[in-house]
């Protein structure tokens, strides 16, 4: 449950934290603090988890925003890169019913950052929207939410965004920040990552290629071999492209690239992007 972030702030046991994802939201929460909150502002850690499987208008978005705080950004990271925890998993990639990802390569990250402090989490969900993020389950993160507490909904933040550091540019074609191969993309999505990024594309399709190994059990040999999973269970990211183009044609629809013209901020405005089911990774927000 909220507390409010006003109680704790001259309170010198707590330490304060903002997790940047690169995403408009918790973009938008820094620049608020900064703007309405300076008292918060000068004590408060920015800190982004960088799982190393970002796209690179993330790292050159960060730039932007740090330059406008003031402060540095903070980069964490696991001990580990995205392959090596695939392996230990078995190739078995990760999917919305087991995020592994997020658990290894954010959550775990994070809490080695803040120890075992008194932390006040400050959280970018928004006053119109059905969701939770992450929450600790440590007592000592105490988790508030101030444009809820505010009344700050979605034109609020689009209105920050571009009185300031402007919209991040992978908006264009994208609806959430994060890893390149995120498995919450739509297929429409993993067209605009194959025409935007070609040889990440590749990469993630080279995911879906590996193979795992048999485990050996006690009782006798349990056959996991052969090749992995594909990153939807709608089919493999050829297949949805496929899909996605197939639609595109259907529907006279060209899909939105890094050299589209126009204001595709406003029509990104326009649209409905929020899904309370598609908590993405949790510790991020959009």
């Amino acid at each position: 449950m909220s507390e409010s972030f006003s109680k704790h702030i001259n309170d010198p046991k707590y330490r304060h934290v903002v997790g940047i994802s690169g995403g408009k939201d918790s973009a938008a929460l820094a620049i608020y603090i900064k703007d309405h909150y300076p008292e918060i502002h000068e004590k408060v850690e920015y800190f982004f988890t960088d799982t190393g499987a970002e796209l690179k208008e993330i790292y050159e978005f960060l730039d932007k925003l740090e330059a406008y705080l003031g402060k540095p950004i903070l980069r964490l990271g696991s001990d580990k890169g995205f392959e090596e925890w695939l392996k230990i998993h078995n190739e078995y990639l990760p999917s919305a019913k087991q995020r592994w990802c997020t658990q290894s390569m954010k959550i775990k990250p994070f809490e080695a950052f803040v120890g075992d402090d008194a932390v006040i989490s400050y959280v970018g969900i928004r006053a119109d929207e059905n969701r939770e993020g992450y929450i600790s389950r440590k007592e000592t993160i105490k988790a508030v939410f101030p444009f809820i507490e505010d009344g700050l909904v979605r034109a609020d933040i689009f209105r920050m965004l571009e009185d300031t550091v402007g919209i991040p540019e992978y908006y264009k074609w994208r609806s959430r920040s994060g890893c390149y191969f995120c498995f919450f993309q739509r297929q429409d999505e993993w067209l605009g990552l194959k025409r935007n990024h070609p040889e990440l594309f590749e990469k993630a399709k080279a995911f879906e290629q590996r193979t795992r190994e048999k485990f050996d059990w006690k009782d006798g040999v349990i056959d996991v071999g052969g090749y992995g999973y594909t990153w939807s269970s709608q089919g493999s990211l050829d297949e949805l492209v496929a899909k996605a183009e197939k639609r595109e044609k259907e529907q006279g629809i060209i899909a939105k690239s890094s050299d589209s013209s126009g204001r595709w901020q406003d029509i990104l405005k326009g649209q409905d992007d929020d899904d309370p089911e598609d908590q993405a990774c949790l510790i991020c927000s959009l």
